[in-house]
């Protein structure tokens, strides 16, 4: 790692020498749902946006299976099935400033679109890994389930009256083998056969819910580099 150079700048600059090693930090935040999925993190101005999608990936909670793209300065940058251009530039040469705003966006076909703002340049710290998720709070939401509004409705639906069926005929049930001291219930085909299909149920609605943000997780993931996978394995 290259030992980051003292200098002074004036606020909101970027750096004065492309040898500069810089940290930056990054919030990104999920548009178009709520409540609100975001995420703090830090990552040198050396790598490129290749790896940064990685990041992306794993700290969004992602599974890097669909193609993605950049939209900073009007300029794409991503997959290259999309025409974009090479996604090699590394985040230092795009001379982004303090505040600045741009766009990462995942599956095209169904668009995800991330809000990305810089907050700080940073000199590096000695001995801190990088990247690092330094805060976030949201729980992504499952991969494939149908966009944003899609992915709200099956929240709002979650924990419904179906749901509140099925609870009930679990618990009937439990109650039942509790009182018997026996699971002759499951010897009744119609009787088992209702309660995997609301077992089956509850598990669905379960899945709605999204992959739960674990913030020592996250960071235990990058420091084991699956980001370096992650930035390879769209299709």
């Amino acid at each position: 790692m290259k030992r980051a150079r003292r200098t002074t700048r004036a606020r909101g600059d970027t750096a004065t020498s492309e040898d500069e090693v810089f940290a930056l930090q990054f919030r990104i935040w999920l548009k178009d749902v709520s409540p609100m999925v975001w995420r703090r993190v830090q990552v040198l101005s050396t790598i490129s946006l290749r790896e940064f999608h990685g990041v992306l990936q794993v700290v969004m909670g992602w599974e890097g299976i669909h193609l993605y793209q950049f939209i900073i300065h009007a300029a794409r940058y991503g997959s290259w099935e999309t025409g974009a251009r090479s996604p090699a530039k590394t985040l230092g040469e795009l001379k982004l400033r303090k505040g600045s705003r741009f766009l990462y966006e995942y599956d095209l076909n169904i668009l995800w679109e991330h809000e990305i703002r810089l907050k700080e340049h940073q000199p590096v710290k000695p001995g801190a890994h990088y990247p690092a998720c330094i805060g976030g709070g949201g729980d992504c939401p499952k991969e494939d389930c149908g966009g944003p509004e899609a992915w709200m409705w099956r929240q709002d639906n979650a924990f419904g009256y179906e749901t509140m069926d099925d609870l009930a005929i679990t618990t009937e049930f439990l109650q039942e083998v509790a009182e018997t001291k026996s699971l002759a219930v499951l010897d009744d085909p119609g009787r088992s056969e209702e309660l995997r299909a609301a077992l089956d149920r509850l598990r669905e609605r379960a899945s709605w819910l999204g992959e739960r943000f674990e913030h020592r997780k996250t960071n235990e993931r990058l420091q084991q580099g699956e980001h370096l996978i992650l930035m390879h394995q769209q299709m």
